[in-house]
């Protein structure tokens, strides 16, 4: 089976994180039914260890190669979750043959995936496109990784390719950055592993944000407009106080390369309450701390302005910058690099605007960069992905199975 049929099946489970409801795992039981799909498909396919655990982490082993035993063990990681998508949203995929590097109309919706806006479209002229209906998003991210790794497991199985111990594991709730935290490291085995949750084929990521979620709750005074004066505190007003005390161009809109940002999420109140919901995000840790302190400093000052209690802000660390951990362990790039170019592509590396469930792992103790899915335009209704590059990725992958094979633990 192709990766991208395998794809068109896994985007058919609906499977959103939900940043609301932490306190459970998987924070969404839809999550469930994909977790236990692919331990089914890893049984079919003859993995071993399989398990679908209680927390929709779907896990599976495929053995070494005869003779191969003592290889470095090596595992590969994509998240089964998707971004949240509106109740009852069904994700509608089609696929553009030979792509002409004109506008593709979105099913409907009156949405256009233009050249205009998303000018790499350019480079996937003549490939084939799978895109969305316009209405929700593709779940490519990272449903694609996921096919990716399975094609790749079954390549190596089918064409009996020589390779050391591999592990699998499809966790649940990277979008609201807990993929990882539930992972038993134990019973995933690699001394090394690679998330493939990234964008173009040729990338190997090992720079992630520093990430932080910040919420602000306000509390307001809430009287008749008639007689308020010295009397009402507007917590709606307090909250638009709060976003523009914050320096304008450090959004994800006025951002690139290594910069950093403030992002505002969501937003919400009236006069007697408001909220606020941001995340904070900075390649640089000294600059991250820095970003986190200047949101406590407007905790305090607009608590000393409107009274104590007024503003609540609760920050929470998701995950580091995990070029700490990577740079000291340079062959693990070194091994992804070499299967890109034995891929007839040139590896790029660049600072990942965001991060994966590797960020995690890799201060856990499992080195762990992230490769691309041949998708783009992930989050939003213009995602989509080609073909013929997931087709690489899954060489990709067959090819650091071969380097791992030349590796004795």
């Amino acid at each position: 089976m192709k990766a991208y049929e395998r794809l068109l099946k896994y985007v058919s489970f609906r499977t959103p994180s939900d940043e609301a409801n932490l306190g459970e795992t998987p924070s969404t039981p839809e999550q469930h039914a994909l977790a236990a799909y692919l331990a089914e498909e890893m049984t079919a396919l003859g993995m071993t260890e399989v398990l679908a655990d209680g927390h929709a982490y779907a896990y599976g082993k495929l053995p070494a190669t005869p003779g191969y035993e003592d290889r470095l063990p090596v595992g590969f990681i994509a998240h089964i979750d998707t971004v949240p998508v509106p109740e009852g949203a069904q994700t509608n995929p089609s696929v553009v043959k030979d792509y002409d590097g004109g506008d593709i109309p979105l099913g409907d919706s009156g949405l256009v995936l233009s050249p205009a806006a998303f000018p790499h479209l350019k480079k996937l002229v003549g490939e084939d496109i799978i895109v969305t209906d316009g209405t929700t998003i593709l779940g490519a991210d990272d449903k694609a990784g996921v096919a990716e790794i399975m094609t790749a497991m079954e390549r190596l199985i089918r064409e009996e390719i020589p390779h050391g111990p591999i592990s699998v594991c499809f966790p649940p709730d990277e979008e609201i950055g807990h993929g990882a935290a539930l992972m038993d490291l134990t019973r995933f085995g690699a001394a090394a592993a690679y998330t493939v949750d990234g964008s173009d084929a040729d990338e190997v990521e090992f720079e992630t944000f520093n990430a932080a979620a910040a919420k602000w709750e306000i509390r307001g005074v809430e009287v008749h407009p008639g007689s308020a004066k010295d009397v009402m505190v507007n917590a709606s007003l307090i909250a638009a106080e709060i976003v523009s005390s914050l320096p304008e161009n450090e959004t994800p809109a006025t951002t690139e390369g290594y910069e950093g940002f403030y992002h505002l999420g969501g937003m919400s109140g009236d006069v007697g309450r408001a909220e606020l919901s941001y995340i904070i995000r900075d390649h640089d840790r000294a600059k991250f701390e820095a970003r986190k302190r200047k949101m406590r400093d407007m905790e305090r000052d607009i608590n000393e302005k409107y009274g104590p209690g007024t503003a609540k802000l609760t920050l929470r660390d998701q995950y580091y910058n995990m070029a700490e951990v990577l740079r000291e362990c340079p062959e693990v790039l070194h091994r992804a690099r070499r299967a890109i170019a034995a891929a007839d592509l040139r590896p790029v590396t660049k600072p990942v605007r965001g991060g994966t469930d590797g960020a995690q792992l890799s201060f856990r103790g499992l080195p762990c960069p992230n490769l691309g899915t041949g998708g783009f335009a992930f989050h939003g209704p213009y995602e989509h992905i080609s073909v013929q590059r997931m087709d690489k990725v899954t060489e990709i992958l067959v090819g650091i199975a071969r380097e791992y094979a030349q590796v004795v633990s």
